[in-house]
């Protein structure tokens, strides 16, 4: 039976991935198509399709009564884009960054993370009421790229595939299911391990459900490094976790409270400090550097360790 579990969780990333990496293809395709800049495809679509998968798996967790899984999720994948992602990716190349990333997104990204904080400190879960704020938030958030789009922000631009629209809107359905079905098999087989291990839903949802979601970040900023095409690699991941706060803890309390274990103080804490020290590592050069980058990994060792011992 656990081998069995251990399969559908990994199936159940594969779903996510792939699933989610054909909707942004198809939508994007169909955007190309209706005149929309690939600008604005990017900063929005794209940016929503690689949190996706956080998205699911919380909104499924969430309805199926393990919404404990939703902060560990999101908390879990911010730290993992910032530590291990970017650690990687930096420790294979030097990661140039954006002045309005540096200036706006980061501390951006920074402040909403407090804000969740204390949303969750002080309920002991995220609250409708607090959801709408977050979602309000988000919504700005989207102002702000779309007035960064016109304004003519030097970002890179993802040039869509130029699909026939019924291949577009099939990849988008396919996509679209195999994300749902993805998030169940994940859901379904992270729970269960959890508990057959006596493990809590925090834990899992920092490690094993936070790895398999972050798999999109991972898979495009190791390989756009391997490239040498990673100019825009720490806007994506800020722009990512500013979606997992704002638009999955969001939408997943619009559905039900979101339980914040005080436990989850320590680890926001640690997402936050997460944060700072990306700020901290590029303010200087204006880019993230291999030592920065090995600082990272061991930061997140000695977190893991943490949990571990936990």
């Amino acid at each position: 039976m656990m081998i069995l579990q251990v399969f559908l969780l990994l199936v159940g990333f594969l779903l996510l991935v792939k699933g989610a990496d054909w909707f942004v293809e198809g939508a994007a395709s169909i955007a190309k198509k209706m005149g929309i800049p690939q600008l604005v495809v990017g900063l929005t679509i794209v940016a929503m399709g690689t949190s996706m998968p956080e998205a699911a798996v919380s909104i499924t967790a969430a309805i199926s009564g393990n919404a404990g899984i939703t902060i560990g999720n999101v908390v879990g994948s911010n730290i993992m884009n910032i530590l291990i992602i970017l650690g990687i990716t930096s420790v294979i190349t030097s990661v140039a960054i954006q002045k309005s990333t540096l200036y706006y997104e980061i501390p951006f990204m920074i402040g909403i993370t407090v804000i969740m904080m204390i949303f969750g400190f002080t309920d002991s879960k995220i609250t409708f009421f607090e959801s709408v704020i977050l979602c309000i938030l988000f919504i700005a958030f989207l102002g702000y790229l779309f007035y960064m789009a016109k304004k003519g922000s030097p970002t890179e631009e993802e040039t869509a595939k130029d699909f026939p629209v019924w291949k577009c809107l099939l990849l988008m359905v396919i996509g679209g299911i195999m994300v749902v079905k993805g998030s169940d098999f994940a859901v379904d087989g992270a729970s269960y391990i959890a508990k057959y291990f006596g493990l809590s839903d925090r834990l899992i949802g920092l490690t094993i459900v936070a790895f398999g979601t972050s798999l999109p970040e991972l898979v495009t900023s190791i390989t756009a490094a391997k490239k040498g095409n990673v100019d825009i690699a720490i806007g994506n991941i800020v722009g990512s976790n500013i979606f997992n706060i704002l638009f999955v803890i969001g939408i997943t309390g619009l559905i039900c409270d979101v339980p914040f274990e005080s436990k989850f103080m320590i680890d926001t804490c640690v997402a936050i400090g997460a944060g700072v020290l990306l700020w901290l590592g590029t303010i200087k050069h204006k880019e993230l550097r291999r030592p920065c980058g090995i600082l990272m990994l061991l930061c997140y060792a000695g977190y893991f360790a943490y949990l571990c011992v936990k």
